[in-house]
Parts: structure tokens; C-alpha cells; sequence
């Protein structure tokens, strides 16, 4: 069982975890023992999420989102199995919190009266100083 918030956890039968060597340096270590893990969590098909979360943690996951609408995390960083599967977890949790946060509707305003002849002022006085960039008449011809 892993905990996303108070209201809201993810079933063991919604995630597998597979073990494989990781890549990279790291010599005998790296050679022969797993410590690569690749969490993949059904997102999809997981009666935890309301579509419009599932929706959101689609989009913030990218590439790791699957056909089948699974998620795949992959942590190789550390030297020890255990670390790498906290870790993988970890960033499970916060993809999903991060999603749980609905975004702020855009309430569209106006520009002020004010600051559209603001704008328009400072538009004119810098043309101006443009147009008096020119070449000088009656000089150095």
C-alpha cells in the first residue's frame, strides 16, 4: 500500500516492480547484482484516480505513460536495490501529488484605459528617438 494523501492510496496489485543491472560504471558491483529498478504502476486502470487526475498525470508523464496507460519509472542511481526502490516510489508519489493539484481557470482582463494610452505614448517617443537616427543633411557630403 502506498500513501498519496490522506484520502487517497494505491493498491500492491497496481504496481509490479521488475529488477534488472543497472548501467553504467561501477565494475563487479554493476556486473552482477540488480539493483536497477523499473516500478510501473497502472494508472490507467486504477480505481484510486478520478479521469481528470488521470488526465493531468498523463500529460506531467510524458514519455514514461505507456500505451496500455501504465506509468514506468526507472531508478538506477544508487548502489543499493532498497534505495533504488524507495526512490522510484518517491517520484511515483510526487508525479501523482502533483497531478492531484488542479490548475487556476485564467480569468481573462482587460488592459486599463490608462495604460493603453501609457502604451501607445511610450510607442510615439520611441519612434521618435528612432527617426532621428537618420543621416544628417548637409553634413560630411
Amino acid at each position: 500500500m502506498l500513501w498519496i494523501s490522506e484520502t487517497i492510496s494505491i493498491a500492491d496489485w497496481e504496481m509490479s516492480e521488475t529488477f534488472n543491472r543497472a548501467q553504467g560504471p561501477g565494475g563487479q558491483n554493476v556486473n552482477k547484482v540488480s539493483t536497477a529498478v523499473e516500478l510501473r504502476f497502472e494508472a490507467e486502470r486504477s480505481p484510486a484516480l478520478s479521469p481528470a487526475v488521470k488526465a493531468r498525470l498523463r500529460r506531467i508523464a510524458g514519455r514514461k505513460w505507456t500505451l496500455d496507460g501504465a506509468i514506468v519509472i526507472r531508478a538506477e542511481e544508487t548502489r543499493s536495490q532498497l534505495r533504488n526502490r524507495e526512490m522510484a516510489r518517491e517520484r511515483l508519489v510526487e508525479m501523482i501529488r502533483q497531478a492531484l493539484v488542479a490548475p487556476k481557470r485564467r480569468v481573462a482582463t482587460k488592459p486599463t484605459l490608462g495604460s493603453q494610452r501609457r502604451r501607445l505614448k511610450a510607442k510615439t517617443v520611441r519612434g521618435e528617438v528612432k527617426a532621428l537616427r537618420g543621416r544628417v543633411e548637409g553634413e560630411g557630403d
